[in-house]
């Protein structure tokens, strides 16, 4: 009997420290609002729509200790959206991401799909993030042409991505992704490669991005290249961030751009006042794809995981054939 009682007891510490080394989390938002977007050609639309702050998702992400400072790790995110229940990023299953990899002191190494470096980048400057309308990427949505594109992030993610984060040192952090093409014959084709380098540290928040796709035939690629910071002086933070974009065909040179946008929050109570202003400058079609873009916003915390969010935004193109975009919302979010 003593043995018995002992076999379980060593049975059940066993269990618990195994459960100890081991943590899994489940996590997710779900944000919802009404929306109004109208063109200068088209009648306005009125919407119930998902995610327009934040993408609405459910997630799963965890590590399990491997012994002398090595982790396993992992995230699986699936985006839906609310207003329909059906799955966003195009039906897949877990299209936010999905990757596993390994974390030390020698950083983190992941396989999978995963966002891009220049995306979180820029989403960590801008004072809209990169959900609200008015965000600077958000220049080429709602019914405009590739004429007059914002700062790309190349689609938010990329598949079959090797990303490297380094780990941060008196503030710096770093790092590189490369996502394969899986084109037979070529080790060019429809490749991306990432990387960024930044600094944060007290007020100051500093990122440098690039980013390189390579087109479907391996035969163009396009690039666009970073600098952003932001500067907190507790009853405002500055935000600015300026790009340039070159798209090239072969020797030919299709796409050349230069991006700048300046904004600013500040807090007020339990909520933030954000605003921005974002110029798009064409430098190969003679500035007939120059664009204006500007926003305004608050946010509003009902608690530390819900909050009311509302903003407006212009885009107004100098190109007379592109339509020109207002777009007004209001929203909650939760967090969860």
């Amino acid at each position: 009997m003593k043995k018995t009682i002992f076999a379980l007891a060593a049975l059940g510490a066993f269990a618990g420290a195994a459960s100890a080394q081991t943590n899994v989390t489940i996590y997710g938002i779900a944000d919802v609002g009404i929306q109004r977007v109208d063109t200068s050609t088209t009648e306005a639309r009125w919407g119930l729509d998902s995610g327009i702050q934040s993408g609405s998702r459910l997630g799963f992400k965890g590590s399990e200790s491997l012994g002398g400072g090595l982790a396993a790790i992992f995230t699986l995110e699936n985006g839906f959206n609310i207003d329909s229940g059906a799955l966003g990023q195009g039906g897949l299953l877990f299209g936010r991401q999905a990757w596993v990899g390994l974390s030390g002191g020698f950083g983190a190494v992941k396989f999978g799909r995963q966002l891009t470096p220049i995306f979180t980048a820029l989403d960590s400057i801008d004072p809209f993030g990169t959900g609200l309308t008015g965000d600077a990427s958000g220049i080429a949505i709602g019914g405009t042409t590739a004429a007059a594109p914002g700062f790309r992030p190349y689609g938010v993610r990329m598949n079959n991505t090797i990303n490297y984060s380094a780990p941060a040192i008196g503030g710096f952090n770093g790092q590189i992704a490369y996502g394969l093409g899986e084109v037979a014959g070529s080790t060019s084709a429809a490749s991306q490669l990432g990387a960024s380098i930044g600094y944060a540290n007290g007020p100051i928040n500093a990122v440098f991005a690039y980013h390189d796709a390579n087109n479907a035939a391996g035969t163009g690629d396009s690039r666009t290249a970073m600098l952003g910071a932001t500067y907190d002086f507790r009853v405002v933070k500055a935000h600015a961030a300026f790009a340039v974009n070159r798209d090239e065909l072969g020797a030919t040179r299709t796409g050349n751009s230069r991006n700048a946008m300046l904004g600013v929050s500040a807090p007020i109570g339990a909520g933030t006042v954000i605003a921005s202003y974002t110029r798009h400058d064409d430098r190969l079609g003679a500035g007939t794809a120059d664009a204006d873009y500007w926003g305004v916003g608050y946010t509003h915390n009902l608690s530390k995981r819900t909050n009311l969010y509302t903003s407006y935004s212009r885009l107004k193109n100098d190109a007379p054939a592109v339509a020109d975009v207002n777009w007004f919302n209001v929203g909650v979010r939760h967090k969860f």
